[in-house]
């Protein structure tokens, strides 16, 4: 049983300083297994359509948004508590010599899924004679 508060010991000091409280709810896991690079990211909450994916200059930007659409069966209630968090979540990787033509993603339970192989090396060696 742990019972020393996480923020207690100094190595997590900079915890709150470098992330900012939107990455905190993109917490994610990133790993390579078999030349594939994984990232595995919690989006509880959220839906398939609510999260989109975009390339753009070696980046990949993933986005999370959910909006607080007050319908007819909404206004009738009368919230003693509001938890659930709505709003635009990012956080982009940057992907360096990947290959962002093969990115594929799932999403399922609240986790998304992304695989992006590495880019196969092609040698550009060339000899130069000496004169």
């Amino acid at each position: 049983m742990d019972l020393i508060p996480r923020k207690f010991y100094l190595d997590d000091i900079f915890d709150d300083f470098i992330s900012t409280k939107r990455e905190q709810n993109m917490k994610c896991d990133i790993y390579e297994k078999n030349g594939i690079y994984n990232i595995e990211m919690d989006i509880p909450g959220y839906s398939k359509e609510d999260i989109s994916l975009e390339t753009k200059d070696g980046y990949l930007s993933i986005k999370a948004e959910k909006t607080n659409e007050i319908n007819e069966e909404n206004k009738n209630k009368n919230y003693i508590r509001r938890e659930r968090t709505y709003g635009k979540y990012e956080r982009s990787f940057y992907l360096g010599d990947l290959d962002e033509e093969r990115i594929d993603a799932e999403f399922s339970n609240g986790v998304l899924k992304i695989t992006i192989p590495k880019k196969e090396q092609v040698e550009n060696k060339k000899v130069i004679e000496i004169k």
